[in-house]
């Protein structure tokens, strides 16, 4: 699903590029004075972006069962520098860039049998520097529209921790990781240029690292009893991240808002209002259609169980995956004459499809090293809404560049099918394919800051894109263990941590007013090591009662298309 978004991302690109010229060939509804566009020169800026990132961990002890991979959302915002030539309608540019990241994944590593005390890994960069070289075409409207590649070097920082998980009432081994890394960047976008001094950018990028060789703790194996010494896991990353970039042109004014051959508030002929943007009030709402795969982690910590040192030793983990549902939304958004904003959406979805994969370390169940049942997924459920207000302290003719404050909320619920071993063959779970053995629900709300932009490609093709950073997570969960002895019920509470959503769309204009488009989106979430869950009806050695340590965590990314009317 991921590579699909990216995919069509890629092409979109290509659409508009291909599309560039036809949409030349028509005839302006704005007459302006025909003075075109010209990128050479040097330029400073700054940036906001989000996505994805997996760090591999190599298992010394044998092929990994499960686990390996740690999935590391991110967050990042720095600063540009860059220089660019052009000769005809071709743009060739350097660029360096670098930027502070916040991310946080974790996940099963080491997991070669069943009889193994396998570990938690813990990965997230908070570094990121790139020097690449781009290659572009100007098209558009008197050449103010940049569509370019690019690819180079790229440097990032990676720390995070190989960690034993509950084992026989040894201590748990650690082994810390913090280290620097040259690997390869490639990416594309579009710039926009807003006036003599100001551009705008949306960008795709992929990095990928080769990694050091990191030392593992040194764990055990049960049955026969040995302790097995410590060795060393080979690491690799890599990261699909988008942008939102504003860039200063050197020897402009920095304080002209628009072209100085434009009125800020072009008017065609019979005085009809700009396509994107007018002086007064405007809406513009819709619909969308969104194909989403989701994911869904919660880590029960071992610490209460015997006085262990790290809350990020795990008793048990329950991780839900492959989440692929359908929702459908409303958007809109107001905009008013002094340049601020409201806009927001609201959702309703289905699934009925995915795993969830419980797993269990040491102390439980007559004392097995490692178990993993696999349960599918059924009567899925989610619901969200975003509200945001925001001002655009950039605005013209043809865009928008703003920034915002909002909330965010998202709820997911889902039932768990049947059961199936796939770590250690004794331990068996008698479940029937159709017996519903659990269920979880997860609600999430954060505060939401970040950056919009909205920008005219062509006469027809719009561009809209938003990052969003989630300083602070609340979470509210309820587990139900319903094919126990006794039916548990597990409440779950965890706030801090932090998150990005992330989306683009590009549309085109059928009309002045009506558009349709097809777009990308990421959020994820998550909540500090040291949130709370708390059992009721729970007996024998799993859990002892009362309250533990734990972490939770979502993901949710697709691909949707909408359709939209504004009102000016």
């Amino acid at each position: 699903m991921r590579s699909k978004v990216l995919l069509l991302g890629a092409t979109t690109i290509a659409l508009v590029a291909s599309g560039a010229a036809n949409a030349a060939d028509l005839e302006p509804k704005v007459k302006l004075p025909l003075v075109v566009w010209n990128w050479s020169g040097g330029y400073i800026g700054g940036h906001v972006g989000g996505g994805y990132g997996r760090t591999s961990f190599s298992n010394p002890y044998g092929p990994s069962i499960y686990g390996g991979v740690v999935d590391t959302p991110v967050f990042l915002a720095g600063g540009q520098i860059g220089y660019n030539w052009q000769k005809n309608g071709w743009v060739f540019g350097v660029e360096l860039d670098a930027s502070g990241a916040v991310s946080d994944g974790t996940n099963t590593c080491l997991a070669a049998s069943g009889f193994i005390v396998s570990a938690n890994c813990k990965a997230g960069p908070n570094v990121f520097a790139t020097g690449t070289g781009r290659v572009g075409y100007a098209f558009g409207a008197l050449g103010r529209t940049l569509a370019y590649l690019k690819g180079g070097v790229a440097w990032q920082n990676n720390r995070g921790d190989v960690l034993n998980n509950n084992g026989f009432g040894f201590s748990p081994e650690k082994t810390h990781f913090d280290y620097g890394r040259l690997g390869g960047i490639i990416g594309l976008g579009v710039e926009q240029a807003l006036s003599p001094a100001w551009s705008v950018k949306a960008e795709y990028d992929y990095l990928h690292f080769g990694g050091p060789n990191v030392a593992t703790p040194s764990t055990v194996q049960l049955p026969p009893f040995a302790l097995l010494p410590a060795n060393t896991t080979s690491l690799s990353s890599n990261y699909h991240v988008g942008k939102i970039a504003l860039n200063y042109h050197f020897g402009a004014d920095p304080w002209a808002a628009h072209w100085s051959d434009a009125p800020l508030y072009a008017k065609a002929p019979g005085g009809a209002p700009p396509i994107a943007y007018t002086a007064g009030w405007s809406f513009e709402g819709g619909s969308r259609l969104w194909l989403s795969r989701g994911r869904f982690q919660w880590d029960h910590s071992a610490v209460p169980y015997g006085g262990l040192e790290a809350p990020s030793t795990l008793l048990s983990r329950l991780t839900y995956y492959g989440l692929d549902g359908l929702s459908g939304e409303l958007f809109g958004r107001v905009n008013s004459p002094w340049g601020v904003f409201l806009k927001g959406n609201i959702g309703l979805g289905r699934f009925d499809k995915g795993h969830m994969n419980d797993e269990d370390w040491g102390l439980v169940d007559g004392g097995l090293s490692y178990i993993n049942t696999i349960s599918g997924q059924a009567n899925g459920r989610f619901t969200y809404y975003t509200a945001d207000v925001g001002y655009d302290f950039l605005r013209g003719a043809n865009y928008k560049v703003g920034g915002f404050i909002g909330w965010t909320y998202y709820e997911q619920s889902s039932d768990s099918i049947g059961c199936v071993q796939i770590a250690n063959p004794l331990h068996t779970c008698p479940a029937k394919p159709d017996t519903v053995v659990g269920s979880q629900n997860s609600q999430w709300n954060a505060a939401r800051v970040g950056l919009s932009a909205e920008t005219m490609l062509t006469e027809r093709w719009r561009l809209n894109t938003d990052v969003a950073y989630l300083p602070w997570t609340d979470f509210k969960g309820r587990d139900n263990h319903l094919f126990r002895p006794t039916t548990t019920f597990i409440e779950q509470r965890g706030s801090g941590g932090g998150g990005v959503q992330l989306e683009g769309v590009l549309s085109y204009l059928i009309t002045n007013n009506f558009s349709v488009g097809v777009g990308g989106r990421y959020w994820a979430m998550w909540t500090k090591k040291d949130s709370e869950d708390t059992c009721t009806g729970c007996v024998g050695p799993r859990i002892i009662g009362g309250t533990g340590f734990a972490k939770f965590s979502m993901e949710r990314w697709g691909t949707f298309f909408q359709a939209s009317y504004r009102f000016d």
